[in-house]
């Protein structure tokens, strides 16, 4: 019985952004910080796995769209490499939390909007 390979490669270089989007690359292993500006990832494939995550939300959600974006005809699954009993859980819930308040903060926005343009 033979058994199928992943291709699996860390994001380091334009070589490999390239590779990810002409799908020579199954899976692909990169930190947020390093993939979220100037990227498109789109085109390539749909299964990532994010090590070594930061405090900020921004950097992480832009590091997830440049997988969830126009061009993209797949699933996107995200993984997170986390580590038990380490700070790791931290940033996981931190970045939670923070999404979470966005979104509250973002739904109060659209409905005083919808308020001041009469209840629309």
């Amino acid at each position: 019985m033979s058994k199928s390979k992943l291709k699996i490669r860390e994001l380091k270089t334009p070589q490999d952004e390239k590779d990810w989007n002409n799908r020579e690359i199954d899976l692909l292993l990169a930190h947020p910080a390093s993939a979220a500006y100037g990227l498109n990832l789109q085109q390539g494939g749909n299964h990532v796995i994010w090590f070594g995550l930061n405090w900020s939300l921004e950097l992480y959600q832009q590091a997830n769209k440049r997988l969830h974006r126009q061009g993209q005809t797949e699933k996107v699954i995200i993984h997170h490499l986390v580590t038990q009993n380490t700070r790791d859980e931290d940033v996981m819930a931190a970045l939670s939390n923070k999404e979470a308040t966005q979104d509250t903060l973002m739904e109060s926005l659209k409905a005083r909007i919808r308020e001041a343009k009469g209840g629309k």
